[in-house]
């Protein structure tokens, strides 16, 4: 009995800790997305976040052509972006996904250099899909991103 009460009790604890770091993120649990309203370059932005727990557990930033072709696929652009700004999209989406991660919305992103246009977008993303996770709206975030 005594061991069924301590049970119960470390899961009541369990509970209202995971409602208690909701509650302090404001993160409701779900797939949240925001995408840039305009292609640039012939790409469009986006980020994806799944919040479980009211804690970001998943970030997905990159860009796709209007046939859905992934940015971070295309290894043609990586090599002339590479050469001629010392980053590439599978390396910056991934940094920055990881930063948004790390920080949980709740510090700034820092930029990378040669991916600073891609960076303002994300932070415009960002402050978009969080939004989203407040409010627990699973609907796309359409977002104009400046570019």
């Amino acid at each position: 009995m005594k061991r069924l009460f301590t049970l119960l009790l470390s899961l009541l604890l369990g509970v209202s800790l995971l409602t208690a770091c909701s509650a302090q993120t404001g993160l409701q649990d779900g797939y949240y997305t925001a995408q840039a309203a305009e292609f640039s370059h012939g790409w469009k932005e986006y980020i994806t976040i799944l919040v479980k727990g009211g804690t970001i557990i998943s970030v997905e930033y990159n860009a796709e052509n209007a046939s859905g072709f992934i940015k971070s696929w295309d290894n043609a652009y990586m090599q002339n972006m590479l050469h001629i700004n010392g980053t590439y999209p599978n390396e910056y989406t991934r940094n920055y996904a990881n930063q948004l991660l790390e920080s949980q919305g709740q510090g700034g992103i820092e930029a990378i250099a040669g991916a600073s246009s891609s960076h303002g977008s994300f932070q415009v993303l960002a402050q978009a899909v969080l939004e989203q996770a407040r409010l627990g709206d699973s609907s796309i975030a359409i977002v104009d991103t400046g570019n």
